[in-house]
């Protein structure tokens, strides 16, 4: 009778786990910028219970994926820049909360994808021309040009350029999750674009402030 009742309480644990994995998933995008440890630890979560529903997703959720995966990582590139390029704190500040937010959302995207028997993208659009995207097919992008001449820029002159540029790269992410919201099926790919649009429009306040356009 013990082995019994013990097999049956490891069945409601698994059941309560898979349901918490679950939940997880759906609240993902919730975080925003505001915890990136909390999308880091559910990105695990995320990626194992899209597997159980791989099937509710369309060519949209797909598309917005696949885009907003190497979106982010040119944004990184540019906020690892930052670090050790810009003068201004606000800037290294603003470059620390954009990696923060951002890298845990490429490996939950990219959970999506895998669970979906889809592509997850390897190369970043401007830095790589062999890449499956280009920067013309996504938003906001910057090329080969652009970033070469960011890296090549240090103190004010970086500073400037860097939030010119990012205010012009998260306008274009803001574009391509407000498409998801309208057409994607997948729910926590529109509660990932929800969170996108509310943390990014907030950053382009922000930073149009610190370039004295606020």
């Amino acid at each position: 009778m013990s082995s019994t009742r013990t097999l049956v309480r490891r069945a409601a644990l698994a059941t309560t786990a898979t349901a918490a994995a679950l939940v997880l998933a759906a609240c993902g995008g919730d975080s925003g910028s505001a915890s990136g440890e909390d999308t880091a630890s559910g990105a695990s979560a995320s990626s194992s219970a899209s597997a159980d529903a791989a099937g509710a997703h369309n060519d949209q959720d797909v598309t917005f994926t696949q885009g907003m995966i190497p979106h982010h990582q040119q944004a990184l590139q540019m906020a690892k820049m930052a670090a050790t390029q810009a003068s201004s704190a606000e800037v290294k500040d603003l470059a620390s909360r954009i990696e923060k937010a951002q890298d845990p959302e490429i490996q939950t995207m990219s959970g999506w994808l895998k669970a979906w028997g889809e592509d997850v993208p390897s190369s970043m659009p401007g830095m790589d021309h062999g890449g499956g995207h280009s920067g013309d097919d996504m938003p906001g992008m910057m090329d080969t040009k652009d970033m070469d001449e960011l890296m090549k820029a240090s103190g004010k002159g970086f500073d400037t350029m860097f939030l010119t540029m990012m205010v012009e790269h998260h306008e274009g992410a803001v574009e391509m999750a407000t498409t998801e919201k309208e057409k994607g099926e997948y729910g926590p790919a529109t509660q990932l674009a929800d969170a996108v649009i509310t943390a990014q429009t907030a950053e382009i306040k922000e930073m149009n402030k610190l370039l004295g356009k606020g």
